[in-house]
């Protein structure tokens, strides 16, 4: 998914520095925002060329751009008279982006809600288009919970963030260092502790096979004594021979 994201974004980037008619820079976003790998449209706002969109009246295009980066289908329909009207692909991409916003935010996502914010009128039409439209392309991966009437999320992918949430996000990327290197000390709190145990251990495992040593010389010097004391004991105890004198 990734790999095709980036190839029809690079297709598209080409297509917009090469444009230089306002007309044709509105259908260029036209056709990004219905790609169907297309997801992410951040990169577009970094190019001086949709510029001139602002001083024509295509610059509904860029509002429109706007939308398939950070809103979802709630958004357009709020917003639908001073957006150009979308086509049929463009639909079905809001809504595969609504999803994934809904699925980013909420791991249980009630089927009541989410065909709310779809306009989908029954379960079995919502069931099919998460899984044709959002789990088959990569989106998003979960479970469809027949008993619970829910999508139990598992994993969702990135899109766009949006300039107001670039606070929050920094926020949340602070906490998570500042988690990180409380970790990372305590961790490394633990490393020490555990290589002075080792050390400890091995000094302990030293000092018995010494002591064993020491304890099997003493036994051994023990018993060469023993055997030496009842050779001796033995040697004594022989009778002495009688001396034959002869005439």
């Amino acid at each position: 998914m990734e790999q095709m994201q980036s190839q029809a974004m690079e297709h598209f980037v080409i297509k917009t520095i090469s444009s230089f008619s306002a007309n044709v820079l509105a259908s260029v976003l036209v056709e990004a925002t219905s790609h169907r790998n297309l997801f992410i449209f951040s990169d577009f706002f970094s190019l001086s060329s949709l510029q001139q969109l602002k001083a024509t009246e295509n610059c509904v295009y860029l509002d429109m751009l706007q939308l398939f980066a950070y809103g979802t289908w709630s958004d357009y329909k709020n917003n639908a008279g001073r957006l150009p009207q979308l086509m049929p692909d463009q639909i079905l991409k809001l809504k595969q982006l609504t999803v994934l916003t809904l699925a980013s935010t909420y791991e249980v996502l009630p089927y009541d809600q989410l065909m709310q914010e779809l306009d989908v009128t029954n379960v079995s039409e919502l069931q099919d288009f998460l899984i044709d439209e959002c789990m088959y392309s990569g989106l998003v991966r979960g479970k469809l919970d027949h008993l619970r009437q829910c999508f139990v999320v598992q994993f969702a992918a990135c899109r766009d963030l949006s300039p107001a949430n670039l606070g929050s996000m920094i926020q949340t990327l602070s906490n998570w260092l500042s988690a990180s290197e409380n970790l990372l000390v305590v961790l490394q709190e633990e490393i020490i502790l555990t290589d002075a145990r080792h050390e400890i251990e091995k000094l302990k495992k030293k000092c018995v096979e010494q002591n064993l040593q020491e304890v099997k010389n003493n036994l051994v010097k023990a018993g060469v004594d023993i055997w030496n004391q009842e050779d001796n004991e033995g040697r004594c105890r022989q009778p002495k021979r009688k001396r034959h004198i002869t005439f």
